[in-house]
């Protein structure tokens, strides 16, 4: 009787082991084959959206040129001499722009919008303080024009960001 369970043994034991060196390597084809498969989507998957987020970087960099102050006030000009009513056109002018733009931030980076969000509420507080101190609209130009000369345009650092986080993506 322990013959033949010994017998028996003999002939499970090179059949289990088979077995289990099968199952090993079939698991690990198997993983690998899964993997090959999740890079191939990922890869098919930024190809696709590397154009989107390419437009979207473009569209921001454009923003940040159109409400460039010195690029504004050649643009927009003042319907009459009132400086409040001027501000408030050129206010108005860059929440048109912003609000026009305002899906973008789904393809750029969180840090990428928030370098032109901080740059449009730069822009209009800088427009802000300068009309305090201006009497007339032409007045306000040349003040938001001699301002920007002395120190760096916010849309400069935003233009800079985003040139940067394109350049991650390629």
């Amino acid at each position: 009787m322990e013959d033949k369970i010994i017998e028996g043994l003999a002939y499970a034991l090179p059949a289990l082991v088979t077995g289990g060196v099968a199952y090993y390597i079939l698991t690990a084809f198997i993983k690998q084959d899964n993997n090959e498969r999740k890079f191939e989507a990922l890869v098919t998957k930024k190809k696709e959206s590397l154009p989107i987020k390419l437009q979207a970087y473009e569209r921001m960099l454009l923003f940040c040129e159109r409400i460039n102050p010195i690029k504004l006030l050649v643009r927009v000009n003042p319907i009459g001499d009132d400086v409040n009513g001027y501000l408030r056109l050129l206010t108005a002018n860059i929440e048109q722009e912003y609000e026009h733009n305002l899906v973008q931030q789904l393809y750029i980076s969180d840090e990428s919008w928030k370098s032109v969000l901080a740059t449009k509420l730069a822009i209009i507080a800088k427009l802000r303080k300068v009309a305090e101190t201006s009497e007339t609209s032409a007045q306000l130009r040349e003040n938001v024009l001699l301002d920007y000369t002395k120190e760096e345009n916010p849309t400069d650092v935003a233009v800079g960001y985003l040139k940067q986080e394109v350049k991650k993506l390629l």
